[in-house]
């Protein structure tokens, strides 16, 4: 491509931009005078790969008539070059590969610790993240979340590094994401669909796919976009000769009562739930309720403690159904054991909806222990997003034990002081060893709360390695159904 400036033969921003985001090989300005004579030429083109980042570069300018540049061969060469780089990211990784996007009026630093959690969300659904980008506005909801020109350079970005994806920590709305859509090919989702996506590859029983699939329709309604009245269905009879229900209006309708099937399926799930709730009750076990921010080690402490073999891979959301397990306590006395979806900041109201039935589980609960991550950076943050749940779920009344999980990353003193700090029990669920004072606070807290005589001591928790190690062969594992 080739443009004609009057004197200057420099190569604006502008053309620059066009280069890039239209993946040209090579463009030119070419300067000429008031007689219209070329004076001088710049040539500028695309970069396969550059350390600093650099999409594209420009060459000085020289007089036209000692312009020595052959096209042919120059393009060859850098397509050559640009497939090798294409083809080495594709073999480096062959999952999809994203730029991370947050735009806020929060801190810079606040904004890098939820850019660091949508990374292992990310990481969770098989996403590579090959960059992030971060920038603070007043208003994150004009038409592209971030400025024009910004969005342009992300784009640019996601050219230049091969990304097929933009996730943003914004939840977008349907205008937003058609206005991105409108300037990329590049695939376009934000947070609360990447988080729907994590779920809907977790979910394995029947209850699960239906809560998960009635998220992602109640997402999807909203956003579904139309094309005008061409697929419109011409009416037969008289005064209905005009356009009729548009596709779009049918979608709708069917996402509608998609939406209202799966609604009517988990009331049927809810009813067998409360007659296995009842089931329980006749057998007058107690139940304790795991519960956490995502990735605390909630599953890794039920497996430890009920020697089972639930999924407890190291990734937020590993576990979406509700596990029931027995356990025994030393002194021959049997509960329940739960363990339900972890929780993150913000959680998306589509999934909370959808996941209602599942989280219902914590009603009947006679004890919640709340898992917390000791090592995290944002360990309030993390407390307090889980209790803030709790309290929508209207659960916030039953006994709660915070147990302070992942100790073993922190030193011994660190450990004990936050552990008084926050009146928790400090363990490492890695580290059978460190369970005993967790054992004992819990038989002793049921003992208050079921109104039975204790028949432990009265000795507050202790830290981890303050008393001989608890024996994990003393508890017995069953499934519960």
């Amino acid at each position: 491509m080739v443009w004609f400036h009057l004197h200057s033969p420099l190569l604006s921003q502008e053309e620059l931009n066009t280069l890039a985001l239209l993946r040209l090989d090579v463009v030119a300005a070419v300067g000429v005078d008031e007689a219209g004579q070329a004076t001088q030429v710049s040539i500028g083109h695309l970069v396969p790969s550059d350390a600093d980042g650099q999409v594209t570069e420009v060459r000085p300018p020289v007089p036209l008539y000692r312009l020595d540049f052959d096209c042919h061969a120059f393009v060859t060469s850098l397509e050559e070059e640009l497939a090798r780089a294409r083809t080495q990211r594709t073999d480096a990784n062959a999952n999809s590969r994203a730029i991370l996007v947050s735009a806020s009026p929060k801190s810079k630093g606040e904004q890098e610790d939820r850019l660091e959690e949508l990374a292992e969300l990310a990481r969770s659904a098989d996403i590579s993240v090959i960059d992030r980008i971060v920038q603070r506005t007043s208003d994150a909801h004009g038409p592209f979340v971030v400025g024009s020109g910004k969005l342009k350079d992300v784009i640019i970005t996601a050219l230049h590094k091969g990304a097929d994806l933009l996730v943003f920590d914004q939840d977008l709305t349907p205008a937003q994401v058609r206005a991105i859509g409108e300037m990329t090919e590049v695939n376009v989702i934000d947070r609360t669909q990447l988080i729907l996506d994590i779920f809907a590859q977790r979910a394995h029983s029947r209850e699960g796919k239906v809560q998960v699939e009635l998220a992602q329709l109640r997402y999807l309604l909203p956003r579904l976009m139309g094309r005008g009245t061409t697929l419109s269905r011409l009416g037969g009879g008289i005064g209905t000769r005009g356009p009729g229900e548009t596709k779009l209006e049918t979608d709708r309708r069917r996402v509608r009562d998609r939406i209202a099937h799966l609604e009517r399926e988990l009331a049927n799930f809810s009813r067998h739930q409360r007659q296995r709730r009842a089931r329980r009750q006749r057998h007058a076990l107690p139940v304790l309720s795991i519960v956490g921010y995502a990735n605390a080690g909630k599953s890794t402490l039920l497996n430890v403690l009920t020697k089972s073999h639930v999924s407890a891979e190291n990734r937020p959301f590993d576990t979406l159904d509700t596990t029931s397990r027995r356990l025994r306590f030393p002194h021959d006395r049997e509960v329940i054991v739960t363990d339900t979806v972890g929780f993150i900041r913000d959680l998306p109201r589509d999934l909370f909806g959808a996941f209602r039935t599942t989280l219902d589980e914590l009603r009947d609960a006679d004890m919640v222990l709340h898992v917390v991550d000791a090592s995290a950076r944002d360990l309030d943050m993390q407390i307090a997003s889980v209790e803030r749940v709790l309290r929508e779920l209207e659960v916030d009344h039953i006994p709660r034990v915070l147990i302070f999980n992942k100790c073993d990353r922190l030193s011994p003193q660190e450990s004990a002081l936050l552990c008084r700090r926050y009146g928790a029990v400090g363990i490492s669920a890695l580290l059978p060893s460190t369970l005993a004072p967790l054992m004992t606070h819990l038989e002793q807290r049921l003992a208050e709360v079921c109104g039975q005589d204790a028949r432990v001591s009265a000795e507050p928790p202790m830290q981890p390695g303050s008393i001989p190690a608890w024996n994990p062969l003393g508890s017995r594992t069953t499934s519960y159904h």
